[in-house]
Formats: C-alpha cells, structure tokens, sequence
C-alpha cells in the first residue's frame, strides 16, 4: 500500500475522532468544488500567492511531485487562483488536487475532469501572474499552519493537515479506532451512548 492510500482509508472525522486537535482542521469556508468529489490525501507542496495574483499556483503545477496535494494561501477572494486548463495539467501531471484558501473560475470544467478542488468558491475574473510569492514554505491555509510534507486528507467533511512528524502515530490511533467503531453495533453504541449522556447530565445536577 503506499503511502497517500494508507492516509486515504480514513475520513477526517476519523483523525478528529483520533485526538488530532482542532488546530488542524480548516475552517468550514473552503469547501468541494463539485457534488460527490472523492477522498483526496497527500503530502502537501505549499504555495502563497500575492493579491490578485495566481502565479505561483502555476509555477507549483510544473514543480510538485505526482502524487502531491497544492495547498495554496490567496491573499484575497476577489480573483481566481486556477481554471480548467491549470487543473487539467495539473491532473495530467500527478497532482491528486488542490486545496485553495481562495477561488477558482471554470468550475463546469473541473468538474468534468473529476479533478478535486476544495476552495472558497468560484470567481469569473481570472488574477495576474506577475508574482511575487511563495513556494514550499509555512503558510496560513483555513486557519492551519501548514508545512510542506505535512499530510492533507480532504473530503466532503473536511479538511485535516496532520503534521509531518506526527503522521504515523495519528494514523495508527485514527485506524485502531476506526477498527473498533466497525466492529460494535448500533445498539451497543446506543447504549453507551445513553449511559455516558445521562452520567454528564447527573454530574451537572441536571434533573428531568
């Protein structure tokens, strides 16, 4: 199994579930950019971008690695990071997806390629690409500090960035007790569920 399908097995609630901390889960704004979008996870080449300007997202598309998730910090929602043809390249070269705390236009087209993008949202007026930005250092992207390396798994729950060092040990926390939840029925859940509940509510001094 490599490497991004071992990330992909599990959902973001089940690293949430795991004790990631919220810290590392984006903010609900930078959502799927198409109904139904697939799982994604991967190692993320990092990009920032100035306002109104997208050209270091086209400059990552030639330079991240198969496999790599683009995680891009906009500096604004005004203009659109990437289209169609930027996401076609990308996906024709190995990029898994982009996660974008910005915009992006020709969402019909991405849509059509079944490339994922998860972003604010979409915008006609495309930026300029004259820079300045970066590549493949710390950034801000939904709140999260993100490092290149860092493991991003997206999918119609969210979005978790687990930290480089940390990725295996969150991993196996997250499997073992994703394994555990397969295995216990609805009714043994309901039951705990019900004894924890009201345990909480008597320890309030809750009363009814």
């Amino acid at each position: 199994m490599d490497h991004n399908s071992k990330f992909n097995q599990l959902s973001p609630t089940a690293y949430a579930d795991a004790s990631l901390g919220r810290e590392q889960f984006m903010d609900m704004g930078i959502r799927e950019m198409w109904p139904r979008i697939p799982r994604i996870a991967g190692p993320a080449y990092t990009v920032s971008c100035a306002p109104g300007d997208n050209l270091m997202l086209h400059a990552a598309i030639y330079r991240a690695e198969p496999g790599s998730i683009i995680v891009v910090k906009a500096s604004d929602i005004d203009y659109a990071m990437a289209g169609g043809n930027v996401c076609a390249t990308a996906q024709k070269r190995g990029i898994i997806g982009f996660v974008i705390d910005g915009v992006i236009r020709d969402v019909a087209e991405v849509r059509e390629l079944q490339f994922p993008v998860f972003a604010r949202g979409a915008m006609p007026i495309p930026g300029a690409k004259q820079g300045p930005g970066t590549l493949q250092n710390t950034i801000i992207c939904g709140g999260v500090q993100v490092e290149p390396g860092d493991i991003v798994v997206a999918d119609e729950e969210g979005i978790a960035v687990i930290p480089s060092p940390q990725q295996e040990s969150v991993w196996e926390t997250a499997k073992r007790r994703a394994d555990k939840d397969e295995t216990r029925s609805l009714e043994d859940w309901q039951t705990e569920h019900h004894a924890k509940v009201e345990k909480n509510l008597k320890a309030m001094g809750f009363e009814g």
